[in-house]
């Protein structure tokens, strides 16, 4: 069995029992070792960011007692949404592996699209964001930058 079908069987597990949708990802080493296999969970936990990509990052973190998965690959059995993209990128990941397009997503009902066009300022209406208390959140900006705190 390749990863994508551990990635695959763990989606499909948790999709027929109702917890979340076609989603699964597998995490693994540069030696080829799985560190995690997760699936979609958000119905099950009611978390809106249960995805495969996020679980699957969570578990591996925990598992290497790192934030950095810079050695790591990513399997994922759909093309990351955004917030999935930015968690990977954060993790320092540097492949991924993904087994269907945002259009297949699209034919089924998932709705990552509307993200993108918010990101390229196209869709300005999904979420009100204003900027309040700079001053206070800028002291605890300098705060840190003082203590030269890690960067991560």
């Amino acid at each position: 069995m390749n990863i994508m079908d551990l990635a695959v069987a763990k989606a499909r597990k948790t999709m027929n029992k109702n917890k979340g949708g076609p989603f699964g990802a597998a995490i693994i080493n540069k030696e080829g070792k799985i560190i995690s296999i997760a699936s979609n969970l958000v119905l099950e936990k009611h978390d809106p960011t249960a995805h495969a990509e996020i679980m699957a990052i969570r578990k591996a973190s925990k598992k290497l007692k790192t934030h950095d998965l810079a050695e790591c690959t990513l399997y994922a059995t759909g093309y990351p949404c955004p917030m999935c993209l930015s968690a990977i990128i954060w993790a320092n990941i540097k492949t991924v592996y993904y087994g269907t397009t945002l259009e297949d997503a699209k034919k089924i009902g998932f709705r990552d699209d509307f993200i993108y066009k918010y990101i390229k300022n196209e869709n300005v209406n999904i979420l009100a964001m204003k900027e309040i208390d700079r001053p206070k959140c800028i002291e605890l900006f300098e705060e840190y930058s003082k203590n030269k705190r890690r960067i991560y």
